[in-house]
């Protein structure tokens, strides 16, 4: 069976999927996951990678996953999830990944601001204006009350907020002065984000720049913020960022499990860096594949 973006949009609600993030992301820290590191090869005459992303966590299966970020006319992330019976490897559904991909990532920012932003967050910036952006907005909303959103992109910004009827901020600065939660969601290869903006007890969810040798966060949010990861190895291999920063200070299913703090003051400045690991995705297309199967018993 194949499962198009249309079915997978059809079944796959956020409200249930960031809870069955939290469990995965405690399930990866607690050593319960099979899962060796993306292998990425790049297409250098296009300028992009393709990946293959393997997992082992109850459910079984890979993502092969395309990134290519000077697309314009069509989403700079494609991709295809495979999943397996794991009691026999006899292959189970086929499914577009790249809805999956997009909101994954947004539930998984979705657990870590609930485990680290302050219980009283009321102000949200978004630096983009992408579909990452788009699916953080409507992840962030679930797990705190926001009286503002603002967004800056260097292009689309107006348009987003008139979409989603938030305020479009006129520079990045202008966005996250005064902001309780920032999301980075932008196509950056340098710092978009910067530590002077920051006000005392703020929460960053950084989820691009996924690559070694790419940044979007200065040096100076690295000195100042504690450092929360999906996976200690994946960051410190894929992430300019926390390879810049050499420390990491929990994994955030540990905080999720309880074995690791989260927040520790009103103050503090709390960060969360992503890079997508594959057990999310299949995951993600587990919970897809069971509401799809439901349905059809139900028809």
């Amino acid at each position: 069976m194949f499962l198009a973006e249309e079915q997978v949009r059809a079944v796959l609600r956020m409200e249930e999927l960031i809870p069955a993030m939290a469990g995965t992301l405690r399930d990866l820290s607690a050593g319960k996951v099979q899962q060796p590191m993306r292998t990425v090869l790049p297409v250098a005459e296009h300028k992009g990678f393709f990946a293959v992303m393997p997992a082992y966590g109850g459910a079984l299966g890979a993502k092969l996953v395309t990134f290519y970020p000077h697309n314009t006319e069509v989403h700079t992330h494609h991709a295809m999830i495979l999943l397996f019976r794991p009691e026999t490897g006899e292959p189970l559904v086929t499914m577009d990944g790249r809805l999956i991909t997009e909101m994954r990532t947004a539930a998984v920012s979705a657990v870590a601001t609930d485990a680290l932003a302050r219980a009283d967050a009321s102000v949200l910036a978004i630096l983009g204006s992408g579909v990452q952006a788009r699916s953080h907005l409507e992840a962030m909303r679930i797990v705190r009350k926001f009286r503002e959103v603002r967004v800056w992109s260097p292009r689309n910004a107006h348009a987003f907020a008139k979409e989603f009827d938030v305020r479009a901020a006129a520079s990045a600065e202008e966005a996250v002065r005064g902001a309780d939660v920032i999301v980075v969601a932008t196509a950056a290869t340098t710092p978009v984000l910067m530590g002077e903006w920051l006000s005392p007890g703020a929460h960053i969810n950084a989820v691009g720049a996924t690559r070694p040798d790419w940044r979007e966060l200065d040096d100076a949010i690295l000195r100042r913020a504690r450092i929360y990861v999906e996976a200690r190895e994946a960051a410190m291999k894929e992430s300019g960022d926390i390879i810049a920063a050499g420390n990491i200070f929990a994994e955030i299913g540990e905080v999720v499990a309880g074995t690791k703090s989260g927040r520790k003051s009103e103050e503090e400045i709390t960060l969360f860096k992503s890079v997508g690991v594959a057990v999310e995705d299949i995951v993600a297309a587990d919970l897809v594949w069971r509401r799809t199967r439901a349905r059809q018993d139900n028809a």
